[in-house]
Parts: C-alpha cells; sequence; structure tokens
C-alpha cells in the first residue's frame, strides 16, 4: 500500500490517493481539488504512476472535501461512495460554500452508502468504514489493518479533534468514538487526518489535549 498526499483548495485540505504497487488500482479519497490546474495535478500523479482509479470515496461531505467529485466521477466513470448521514451537506454544499465566499458546483449524492463496517477492496487493499459521528453525522475512518493506516478525515488531527460546532456537530459523540472507536486501534497506527500533518494513534493518546480524562 501506497499514500500520496496532496494538499487542496482554499482551506488546504487533504486529498489521499491510496494504491496498490502491483496491480495499480487505486482509491481517490476526499477529492478537494478546487481549481483546474489542483486536478490537472491529480490526473497526473494518476497517470505518471500508471494507476487505475476503481474507488471513489468521502470521509464526510462538508463541502472542502468534495469539490473534485463531479470531476473524478466523470474523469475515470467512478461511483462516489460516502455515508448517508452526510446527504444533506452534499445538497446544501453551493449555499454553505457562499457563505465562506467559495464558489461551489452543484454535487449529486453519493451513488454507494458507505457504512460502519462495510468493507472497501480494490488491488490487494483491503480497508474498513468506521462510522465516528460528531463533526458531522455521517463521518467515517478509513482504517487498514494491514497496512496500519487510518485516514481519519476531519475527526482526529495531530493534536486537536474536528470542530463540532458546525451543523448537526456534536462534540460529546465525537470524543466518545475516538475513544472507543479509534484508540482501541494498534498504538503505531499511522493517521492520516483531513487537514495537517499525519500522526499516530500512541501520540494522540498521549498527547491530544481534548482526549486526556
Amino acid at each position: 500500500m501506497r499514500i500520496e498526499v496532496f494538499a487542496f483548495n482554499p482551506v488546504q485540505e487533504n486529498t489521499f490517493v491510496v494504491y496498490d504497487e502491483h496491480t495499480g488500482e487505486c482509491a481517490i479519497i476526499d477529492p478537494g481539488c478546487f481549481s483546474d490546474a489542483e486536478f490537472e495535478q491529480l490526473k497526473g500523479f494518476i497517470s505518471a504512476n500508471d494507476l487505475k482509479p476503481v474507488k471513489l470515496i468521502n470521509t464526510h461531505c462538508h463541502f472542502d472535501h468534495i469539490f473534485g467529485v463531479e470531476d473524478c466521477r466523470k474523469e475515470w466513470n467512478l461511483k462516489w461512495e460516502a455515508h448517508p448521514g452526510d446527504n444533506f451537506l452534499v445538497e446544501n454544499a453551493p449555499a454553505k460554500g457562499a457563505m465562506f465566499g467559495i464558489p461551489v458546483k452543484p454535487i449529486r449524492i453519493p451513488d454507494v452508502e458507505l457504512k460502519e463496517g462495510d468493507v472497501i477492496e480494490f488491488g490487494n487493499i483491503q480497508m474498513k468504514a468506521i462510522h465516528v459521528p460528531g463533526h458531522s453525522p455521517g463521518s467515517l475512518c478509513i482504517y487498514s489493518e494491514e497496512g496500519k493506516v487510518l485516514i481519519a478525515g476531519d475527526v482526529l488531527f495531530k493534536g486537536s479533534i474536528g470542530r463540532t460546532d458546525l451543523e448537526q456537530g456534536d462534540h460529546d459523540l465525537l470524543l466518545s468514538g475516538i475513544k472507543n472507536k479509534l484508540f482501541v486501534l494498534p498504538n503505531d497506527v499511522v493517521v492520516y487526518p483531513g487537514h495537517g500533518p499525519s500522526t499516530t494513534i500512541a501520540y494522540e493518546k498521549t498527547n491530544n489535549p481534548f482526549l486526556q480524562d
């Protein structure tokens, strides 16, 4: 398993290409490419490495994480997968973007419902969806047990957690989910958040000020 990270759009959201070097199959997770140039950067990496996108997945559907969904759907004829709890965020994305002065084109709701425990397979890679609501109702973390990797979306950051003051956020629910679903993972699991640098489960258990009992 290999992971390429791109920091895209005005709020520097992390877009991921997770790929199997042996088969070339890959998953695009949280396509936040905002401009044509950013989408070309994503396409260029995929082309240069002879990759074949077969999965298009979102950890959650705040507008900064879904800018590139329709471009990816069209370019690679992909079905978009996300938790249905965030469908209202997809429908409201243009209005929410306008509140921040950021234009967001209309986006169709996901084609495939991705829920707790669902297995995501591509190439020789197997990942599992872990539902951790609180930042948004449909927030998922995508976990590879074999690769010891967690794509955490905006649930968990290095030294911080996702905002819970947004629509349908729930602070207590988020903290409970992190402690009961993520902190039970092995300490050496590498966490790739939706913004900022990677971290580990062990580091967050010891150092994250929001999660110290």
